[in-house]
């Protein structure tokens, strides 16, 4: 289950998009008139003329649903988990419509509600995609719906806002993270995306706690955007990544053996360029870290240096 929350100033735009729909069906009317298009949007209009203040007094959500949980979501269920979900997103005493859409291979609805309540105070709409969040997980664990893994399947081209960023930076991170074998190959490798990291340090002193990242105006933790790309995984990750580089470099290929480019010795005594030990040098101090000669290229140093002088 999956929910995804806008607020706008027009209820005619939003109610003639959600009842118009080829195959919509309102499946329940709370304080206002659902008989016609033209009523619902008045008495909306009507209502938040009590806070005129207000202007964004539009809340729209769409809540749908894996194809995977169609069999369990008759009209009367959806009503139920569209209110249940109302109720724990706090909005309440107002005015709304719940309309069912039939134009996606997958269940969904739609829930057009009044931020001016029946009382004329205002339905905050502070921290609501976050609760948004934690609401939508929790139903779909408390109802047995699926809960998808993969996000591979998820339709990118339909998303929007924050949703489109959130896995645009899904994508370009845990493609960097195959790549970099340090934080700074990572952060320069995701500046080409226009991606930003943001580190979290723990209270007086240089201890790294967490990770964000952001993207123009949007900022998400790591953990936000998927478990693997915390910093602790993402740290792990890159390790893994010296640590397979060291291991390449350090077994000559049969070509190289055949061929009579490398012997044994050099490949198992030279080494691959220094990584920090210590991550913070390698956030602020990426100047130091080079390229270490291999014991070959000091020799061949060595035997120019002699001929010289013998001239």
């Amino acid at each position: 289950m999956i929910g995804k929350l806008t607020i706008g100033r027009s209820f005619a735009g939003v109610v003639r998009y959600v009842m118009e729909k080829p195959e919509a069906r309102l499946l329940h009317a709370e304080g206002v008139r659902g008989g016609s298009v033209q009523s619902a949007i008045d008495d909306f209009n009507m209502q938040r003329k009590i806070n005129p203040e207000l202007s964004r007094a539009v809340g729209h959500v769409a809540l749908s649903w894996s194809k995977n949980d169609t069999e369990k979501l008759s009209p009367e269920i959806m009503i139920q988990r569209a209110q249940e979900y109302m109720q724990k997103m706090k909005i309440n005493e107002t005015q709304y419509l719940i309309v069912e859409h039939k134009d996606r291979n997958h269940p969904h609805l739609h829930i057009i509600y009044n931020r001016v309540d029946n009382n004329g105070k205002t339905i905050s709409d502070r921290l609501q995609k976050v609760r948004n969040q934690k609401v939508c997980k929790e139903m779909t664990l408390k109802h047995g719906y699926y809960l998808g893994k993969d996000k591979s399947l998820v339709n990118r081209h339909r998303l929007t806002g924050a949703d489109k960023v959130k896995y645009e930076l899904y994508d370009a991170i845990t493609k960097a993270s195959q790549k970099a074998k340090n934080w700074n190959e990572l952060a320069a490798l995701l500046k080409e995306r226009d991606i930003g990291i943001v580190f979290k340090y723990k209270s007086g002193s240089q201890q790294i706690q967490g990770i964000s990242f952001s993207k123009g105006d949007i900022k998400m933790k790591g953990s936000e955007i998927d478990r693997r790309l915390s910093f602790a995984k993402l740290d792990e990750k890159i390790r893994q990544n010296q640590n397979q580089l060291r291991n390449q470099r350090s077994q000559p290929t049969l070509g190289e053996y055949s061929a009579g480019k490398a012997s044994p010795s050099l490949f198992m005594h030279s080494r691959p360029p220094i990584f920090s030990d210590s991550l913070l040098n390698d956030l602020l101090k990426p100047e130091q870290i080079s390229q270490e000669q291999t014991p070959y290229e000091l020799r061949k140093k060595k035997r120019q240096k002699r001929k010289g002088h013998s001239l």
